[in-house]
């Protein structure tokens, strides 16, 4: 076969063609040659009228030589992708497409702070050489030593609050511990010794302080002479036992207080205010007997002025001496009243001379102390006083802000079964107002309600005002600094306080049962070497004196211990502990109920119940030398509840009663009981069944009962009736008796 003859036969040769584009095509140029050169709209440039003119190859869309119809692709109508301008060369055989490029070597982002925390971990920084060199060691100045910045710390403080006191990044803190072997995390609290290590590394000076001493400086740099305002003086009232601290108070209060307490003596502290000529005066009574040190103490620390009271027919004792040095140590004005004077054998020069030798020097012999003779049953020289009260308040100018966060002290604290943890609160500073949220030495809590001394409900509390507040979520103890602050703070120190208090109240106990009754015959035999206690009070104050003046009775032959120390009745809870730890329980003004008694028979633990301080102390002493003779014994006969009173016109108030357990009998002695604490102790006067006198009423049945002298009975109230029999010492050890229950 030839080459291209020519045109197929019957077929006219094609036209020559122009060389314009086809209809419906773009115009496009013809390589470097041929094609029509190119003429701009008339009008303009492809912008519309008036637009710049540009040439072919530098519009938008313009397709080079060479390239053939395709696809319309979206922009600009009938317009192709421009070819690239280098098209890549042919891959040869053998060799890759595109030649591979040497990574370049990335440069850290590293800020300032960061260079220079570099620099601290590594003082050496090492580079590569180049060209295949050794590695060449580039040493960096010292970091400059920091200055000396003064922190304060405080218990529980966290690595982030740390790390912004001392102005360094946390995870430098963090380091720090982790070279010491300590992981912990920015949030994590730090024990003051690890807190002060720390600082000190970073060139801290450290004053460690409690967290409520550290809201007290933080207020204090606030305060103005203008934001202070004048409150009224704190009295603490100071004596020996029984030289009429609590009648003068209530001579003054024109209340009786004295006549309710078990003994006759004070053995709560109460605090109690009173108008005087339109002026507030807020009075603390605090006990006289030796055992409530502890008290009297935390009375002359949250007072302005200490009101000494000494019976003028008895003259200086022990416990006047302790209230002189406890008030001195506080640097606090004294006043000396001197009571009883109504009394025949009164000698107030004496007192005046016995005090001049303590350091106390009347004013009217050249002294600077006054001394006024009051008598508390007679009212007299009561106002007097009131006057020297106030005139050594004035000179004193007692100022406080009213418009800072609550803070104060906490005088007493007790359980209630109706109304939770109570505790009785002086405020100092501030104003305390409901909702508040505040710390009171390991517990939380927020104001729910407010009541002052004589019960009443109150919205606020300035400074000066002693108030119960309810809202807590355990019972703090007595002498806890109060302090109003936010939520978040307020329960992370608590957490912190109370797991530390977990560490340190972990005990062993162990060691068999023991009575009372059988310590003397086991200590002939060498068989006992410890007596535990557990002891349960009704305020807090009672239970912390009783902690403390137990174990001082402790011999070579016997140690007390005590294994918990706690507020309320005696629960189910109480008496497994001491079953487990063969431990006596001491009752302090409360009663074990109904459940705990049965469980107490059945393992054998025996409670001791005492409304009186040194019976307990004298009960004790007698178990340990040998001398408890259970001659007396104490048969417990039944209890019933109060469901209704009646007053009975020449009876006084009858107790319609239900009885719960065992009998009712006439003459017995009764206990009333309220929420578990013994409120009276006395006899029935009567007992009828109907209208009937009845001589004993059984369980099951209801009757009106009335007690001798007290007419006091509420709803609610539990009477048990007991009876006191007289055993011989052989009987009593047979039969394994208990000492009478007073």
């Amino acid at each position: 076969m030839g080459g291209n003859r020519g045109p197929v036969p019957g077929t006219e040769p094609r036209p020559e063609r122009s060389s314009g584009p086809r209809p419906g095509q773009p115009m496009r140029p013809q390589g470097g040659q041929g094609g029509r050169p190119f003429t701009p709209r008339p009008g303009g440039g492809p912008g519309g009228p008036g637009g710049q003119q540009r040439p072919w190859g530098q519009r938008p869309g313009a397709v080079p030589s060479g390239s053939r119809p395709g696809p319309r692709t979206p922009g600009r109508p009938a317009m192709l992708p421009p070819f690239p301008e280098k098209m890549p060369p042919k891959a040869e055989p053998g060799k890759p497409l595109y030649a591979r490029k040497p990574p370049q070597r990335q440069r850290p982002m590293l800020d300032k702070r960061e260079i220079e925390g570099e620099r601290k971990l590594h003082p050496t920084r090492q580079r590569p050489g180049v060209g295949g060199r050794g590695v060449a060691a580039v040493a960096l100045a010292p970091p400059e030593p920091r200055a000396p910045r003064e922190v304060t710390l405080t218990e529980g403080i966290t690595i982030r609050e740390l790390a912004e006191k001392l102005d360094v990044r946390a995870k430098d803190l963090l380091k720090t511990l982790l070279d010491r072997g300590v992981f912990a995390s920015i949030n994590q609290a730090l024990d003051v010794q690890t807190a002060t290590e720390l600082a000190q590394s970073f060139n801290g000076v450290v004053s460690v302080v409690s967290f409520e001493e550290e809201m007290v400086l933080e207020v204090a740099k606030e305060e103005t002479k203008e934001n202070l305002r004048p409150r009224p003086p704190v009295v603490t009232v100071m004596g020996h036992v029984d030289h009429g601290k609590t009648s003068l108070l209530d001579g003054i209060r024109e209340a009786d207080v004295a006549a309710g307490e078990a003994g006759g003596i004070t053995q709560h502290i109460g605090a109690y205010k009173v108008q005087v000529e339109g002026r507030s005066v807020v009075f603390v009574d605090t006990p006289g007997h030796e055992a409530f040190t502890r008290m009297r103490a935390r009375g002359a620390k949250v007072t302005d002025i200490v009101v000494l009271v000494v019976a003028a027919d008895d003259g200086v004792m022990p416990q006047t001496r302790e209230a002189i040095d406890h008030a001195k140590a506080a640097g606090v004005p004294i006043i000396v009243a001197v009571n009883k004077i109504d009394k025949p054998e009164a000698q107030p020069e004496r007192v005046k001379r016995q005090l001049s030798d303590l350091g106390l020097m009347p004013a009217e012999w050249g002294g600077d102390t006054e001394f006024v003779e009051v008598s508390a049953k007679q009212k007299k020289n009561l106002d007097k006083l009131l006057e020297i009260i106030l005139l050594v308040a004035d000179l004193r100018e007692l100022k406080a802000n009213p418009d800072a966060p609550a803070s104060g002290t906490v005088l007493e604290s007790r359980v209630d079964r109706g109304r939770g943890p109570v505790a009785t609160i002086l405020v100092q500073n501030g104003t305390l107002n409901t909702s508040d949220f505040f710390i009171a030495g390991s517990v939380f809590g927020k104001v729910r309600a407010m009541f002052d001394d004589r019960g009443r409900p109150v919205k606020d509390a300035p400074p000066s005002t002693p108030v119960e507040v309810l809202g807590l979520q355990g019972v703090p103890e007595a002498g806890d600094h109060f302090q109003v602050t936010d939520e978040a703070k307020a329960r992370h120190v608590v957490e912190f306080r109370q797991s530390k208090q977990r560490d340190a109240a972990l005990r062993a106990s162990a060691g068999a049962r023991i009575t009372l009754d059988q310590l003397h015959e086991q200590l002939k035999a060498g068989e006992v070497k410890e007596l535990p206690i557990v002891i349960k009070a009704d305020v807090q104050g009672s239970a912390e004196v009783l902690e403390e003046m137990l174990p001082k009775l402790s011999t070579d032959q016997v140690k007390l211990k005590i294994i918990s120390a706690g507020v309320g009745a005696v629960t189910e809870n109480d008496v497994l502990l001491a079953s487990a730890s063969g431990a006596i329980i001491i009752a302090f003004g409360v009663r074990p109920d109904r459940k705990a008694a049965d469980l107490a028979q059945q393992e054998n633990v025996d409670i001791r119940t005492h409304n009186i301080i040194y019976e307990v102390s004298d009960e004790i002493k007698k178990a340990m030398e040998g001398l408890l003779e259970p001659v007396v014994q104490e048969t417990y006969l039944g209890r019933a509840e109060v469901r209704n009173t009646f007053r009975v016109k020449g009876a006084g108030t009858v107790a319609g009663c239900y009885v719960q357990d065992g009998i009712m009998k006439r003459d017995a002695q009764v206990r009333v009981l309220r929420d578990g604490i013994v409120v009276y102790t006395s006899k029935l006067s009567s007992l009828k069944r109907f209208k009937d006198d009845a001589n004993e009423v059984r369980t099951g049945f209801e009757c009106g009962i009335g007690i001798a002298n007290f007419n006091d009975v509420k709803v609610g109230d539990v009477l048990e009736c007991f009876q006191v029999v007289k055993l011989s010492a052989a009987e009593a050890a047979a039969q394994g008796a208990v000492p009478a229950r007073k």
